[in-house]
């Protein structure tokens, strides 16, 4: 039978379900949270794997099982997604699981907290529709006030003075609308379709750099792996990628797409200055440019943050490799799509 809370609760156990696994990923411990998000009692539950909790296209690649080894490998993993609950229903988490070791480094068994963001996600989702329509409505003024500036230079000389400024002005405020569009763009929505990566990393090099590319990107190996996923997500977030290559170094960006046991791996390789290694975690989060930025570089610090987020959100996975003076590699890998590749819009 369901229990009940006691009436002095103070109501902050729901947002937390804290599970404990064994080594093969058996639920051994279930606390109230965990019976109040995923809605199972814990006779129901102890005993069951925890890919239950999963949908079933995430079970058929494999994510559970690969959350495991990573949090066996890397001591714990951090997972943002639609999980299930008891009657089906979905709901949006965050998910960090741990490993619990022995004294002599063997893995005992893992303890995961599981936090229910749907809520969150909703007024999330809102607010990036209402971001991505002032940013349309935005740009159509804009886009206007370009074309009267062509006119315009018809009949003055082009290098005037106040005509000049006012194309910078009219630049930068294309550049704002871009940016809000593109931060709103960058939030994984539900309704996701098959593509190949390579159409994603070429479609985010014409966005980043479209007359620049012959000059500033080497396309290597570029396979045409299959993937499911938010397609304008996927294509801002290596767009990201790409803006901080371009940014930083001056220098051709190497550009590929391969398949690894993990899946379809976007690799991004610059010349520039670097990152430090005291910072590679740093710069995963809002507002962290790591010690090396300079003030002239322009930016908020929220590129890479949003990079891993929508990458979180695909079940993938970010990896970032610098060496100072050398130049940065920034991979993201996305599991490969199960069922053949349907053509896309």
């Amino acid at each position: 039978m369901r229990r009940t809370l006691p009436t002095d609760w103070d109501g902050q156990v729901d947002q937390f379900a804290i599970v404990k696994l064994d080594g093969g990923g058996f639920v051994r411990g279930w606390n109230i949270g965990a019976e109040l998000i995923k809605g199972y009692a814990a006779e129901e539950i102890v005993g069951e794997h925890f890919s239950r909790f999963y949908r079933e296209e995430d079970r058929r690649r494999g994510l559970p099982n690969r959350l495991l080894a990573d949090a066996q490998r890397d001591g714990h993993v951090e997972d943002i997604g639609w999980r299930v609950r008891k009657d089906g229903a979905e709901f949006w988490a965050r998910v960090t699981i741990s490993a619990i070791r022995s004294e002599s480094g063997t893995v005992l068994g893992f303890v995961k907290i599981v936090r229910d963001l749907t809520s969150e996600k909703q007024t999330a989702d809102e607010q990036a529709a209402l971001q991505r329509t002032f940013a349309h409505d935005l740009l159509s003024p804009v886009t206007a006030l370009r074309g009267y500036l062509d006119l315009l230079a018809d009949e003055l000389s082009p290098d005037h003075r106040l005509l000049q400024l006012a194309g910078e002005a009219s630049d930068h405020l294309v550049a704002m609308a871009q940016a809000l569009m593109a931060d709103a763009n960058a939030r994984p929505e539900r309704g996701r379709r098959r593509v190949t990566m390579d159409l994603i990393a070429r479609g985010a090099v014409a966005l980043v750099l479209p007359g620049d590319t012959p000059d500033r990107v080497a396309f290597g190996r570029m396979d045409a792996i299959p993937v499911e996923g938010d397609v304008l997500g996927l294509r801002r977030a290596v767009a990201n990628v790409l803006e901080n290559a371009a940014k930083y170094s001056d220098d051709v960006i190497d550009v590929q797409v391969y398949e690894t046991d993990e899946g379809a791996t976007l690799s991004v390789r610059d010349r520039g200055r670097g990152i430090h290694p005291d910072d590679l975690r740093a710069v995963l989060e809002e507002g962290e440019r790591g010690r090396l930025a300079d003030p002239r570089d322009g930016g908020s610090g929220i590129g890479l943050a949003s990079v891993r987020h929508v990458v979180g959100a695909h079940g993938g996975r970010l990896r970032i490799a610098s060496d100072l003076g050398v130049g940065t590699t920034v991979t993201l890998t996305i599991p490969r799509a199960d069922d053949e590749l349907t053509p896309s819009e």
